[in-house]
């Protein structure tokens, strides 16, 4: 049984992701670097897998990666990422970055929410979209057809869930005729580490259902595994071993398991919880999954504008 404080701290978790995307949008912004409709995109740098790196060089080569990015599609004007997963799935770690309080200011007053919500950041062409979370039970959490709806675009934003009752084109805020500016062009999984293997079954082919109808629909799919500190001494020591630590390699393997992932496409994250100051290492893990989202909805628009 999942108790209210529980709902209402869990509900913060997939928010605090967003929060943590909008972050690196906004640096990517305070560093100068904007993004021109002319430069023509970099290939993604190389996994943090491979040894024998510097992640200042790979902080660098991710930067540019983003700098010189472009959406493929004149039909598209931002690239559309929905965010979702569990509920109940553990205390989320408090966001504190001295340089970008001001920025978070809005989004802590409303932690457990029960509408769409859109999040962006100045000038940047991306758009996160966060949802509730999904629970055990037919009529608890956010119900699937609701964020299957948001993946077809038919879900406006601010829309107020029902889980007992799923959008559908009877309701007058129904999108009928989506464009592709109005689809989502990412579906991004969030799962915490040290909770994959608590997450009940029903839950699990709750998500599988929604990946299926993501695959029909052609839409690419990754999966961010969070508090992967909380999994891991050495990673909590030194987040720059991530991709050395057995440990968090069986929780990949658990999520590839459970959800049907493919290896390269679960990216292990940090939130920020105790630091009070941008972290390189901490930035490269979540600005690399950035990029690779970035790229795999690129290449989708593009995909589709072609058609």
């Amino acid at each position: 049984m999942i108790s209210g404080a529980e709902k209402m701290d869990s509900g913060c978790r997939n928010k605090n992701v967003v929060i943590v995307l909008c972050l690196i949008c906004v640096y990517v912004m305070y560093t100068n670097i904007f993004f021109s409709n002319s430069a023509v995109p970099n290939p993604l740098p190389p996994h943090p897998s491979e040894l024998n790196f510097s992640y200042t060089n790979l902080h660098d080569r991710l930067i540019t990666s983003l700098k010189s990015f472009r959406i493929k599609s004149r039909d598209v004007s931002e690239l559309r990422f929905l965010l979702y997963g569990p509920i109940g799935a553990g205390k989320s770690n408090s966001i504190l970055i001295r340089n970008f309080q001001y920025q978070l200011k809005e989004y802590y007053n409303y932690c457990y929410y029960l509408q769409y919500e859109k999040y962006s950041v100045g000038n940047v062409p991306f758009a996160f979209y966060d949802v509730m979370g999904l629970e055990e039970g037919q009529y608890k959490g956010v119900h699937k057809g609701d964020i299957i709806s948001a993946l077809k675009g038919h879900l406006p934003n601010n829309y107020k869930f029902k889980t007992n009752a799923p959008i559908n084109a009877d309701n007058r805020r129904y999108i009928d005729n989506p464009t592709l500016n109005d689809q989502i062009h990412c579906l991004v999984s969030v799962i915490p580490a040290d909770k994959i293997s608590m997450m009940d079954d029903e839950v699990i082919q709750k998500m599988k259902e929604i990946r299926a109808a993501a695959t029909k629909l052609g839409v690419p799919q990754m999966l961010f595994l969070t508090r992967v500190d909380k999994v891991c001494t050495m990673t909590q020591r030194d987040v720059a071993k991530v991709y050395q630590s057995k440990k968090i390699k069986e929780k990949m393997m658990e999520c590839s398991g459970r959800l049907g992932f493919s290896m390269n496409c679960i990216f292990p994250v940090k939130n920020y919880s105790e630091e009070t100051r941008p972290n390189e290492k901490l930035n490269c893990l979540m600005l690399e999954a950035v990029n690779h989202i970035v790229q795999a909805a690129n290449d989708f628009v593009k995909k589709i504008s072609a058609h």
